[in-house]
């Protein structure tokens, strides 16, 4: 098979005999490589065929790692590589693209950790973050110090989102806080390690004194927003943990709010006055993007392109 070849997610769908909703799905939690070449995303016959033998139990010598394509279609100077996994960065990126079609794009569906991670490794230059820590009650700049030592940064809002429980239509099982997860008859589904929901959801146990041992379920992930509010639509489980907006798009969850959180981008400070960076914050202060954001529902846009932070 030609080097060239790459397909589409509707071919890629064709392939596996899925729906191109499920290959997308894939592509957002990281178990299908794909990569994006202007607005168009690709997925080489390589990182295809690594897929189908990860699902055949199979270690591929051709599996290569997720941020390949990252260091090698968009190079970090050339480019933005966005990291995070609202579909508000979709949609940036897409205003980005019409605002500047001479610089190229990529996206990376990673938690805020693993993105914090990817820019002190230099593999991507701009990344979100939604990280709360509890002993201080401050979003994002002390885990940015932790994970970014020596690094100079810039701390840009997004948007403030609600984060709080899915559960059943009705509330069945009258779960309201944190402490009803150790109930017996609740069956919880967790966010993967490194994801803003788990990290709240941790620091909220620690600073409580609930130990996770006691939450049945505490083990069970998902890689996403969408797939736990639809578990808990199947009954799969009785609650899960992640942002407002997904609980609207899924039928049969209601949404308990617990926390208001700060979504931010994280941008080291020797890139920020690039010709590409300042066509980003030119967007997030656009009327059009805002706009666009603001009529979705679920984000309180009211410090978007705000500098919350520089650290130095």
């Amino acid at each position: 098979m030609s080097n060239e070849v790459s397909y589409t997610p509707e071919e890629v769908a064709k392939i596996l005999k899925i729906s191109r909703f499920t290959v997308y799905d894939l592509i957002k939690r990281g178990d299908l490589v794909a990569y994006r070449i202007g607005r168009k995303v690709r997925v080489e016959p390589t990182d295809l065929e690594a897929y189908k033998q990860r699902g055949k139990g199979i270690n591929s010598a051709i599996e290569q790692p997720v941020t390949r394509h990252a260091e090698s279609i968009v190079p970090v100077d050339d480019g933005l590589i966005i990291c995070g996994q609202d579909i508000i960065l979709d949609i940036l990126t897409r205003h980005l693209e019409k605002k500047t079609p001479h610089v190229r794009f990529l996206r990376q569906y990673i938690g805020s950790i693993d993105g914090l991670l990817s820019l002190y490794r230099g593999t991507a230059n701009v990344v979100t973050a939604h990280l709360w820590d509890g002993d201080t009650d401050e979003y994002n700049i002390p885990y940015i110090r932790r994970l970014l030592p020596g690094h100079k940064t810039m701390v840009v809002n997004l948007a403030y989102r609600n984060e709080g429980f899915y559960v059943a239509k009705g509330n069945p099982k009258g779960i309201k806080d944190w402490n009803d997860l150790t109930r017996a008859d609740i069956r919880f589904i967790n966010r993967e390690r490194g994801s803003g929901a788990r990290v709240l959801l941790d620091e909220k146990l620690r600073k409580q004194d609930i130990a996770h041992e006691h939450i049945n379920g505490y083990k069970q992930e998902e890689m996403s927003h969408l797939a736990v509010a639809s578990c808990v639509a199947r009954g799969d489980a009785d609650v899960g943990l992640g942002i407002e907006k997904a609980s609207a798009q899924v039928k049969e969850t209601e949404f308990i709010p617990l926390k208001k959180e700060r979504y931010d981008l994280v941008i080291r400070k020797d890139d920020f006055d690039k010709p590409q960076f300042l066509s980003l914050m030119a967007v997030l202060k656009s009327e059009s993007y805002r706009n666009e954001v603001e009529g979705m529902g679920g984000y309180d846009i009211s410090q978007m392109g705000e500098v919350m932070a520089e650290i130095k």
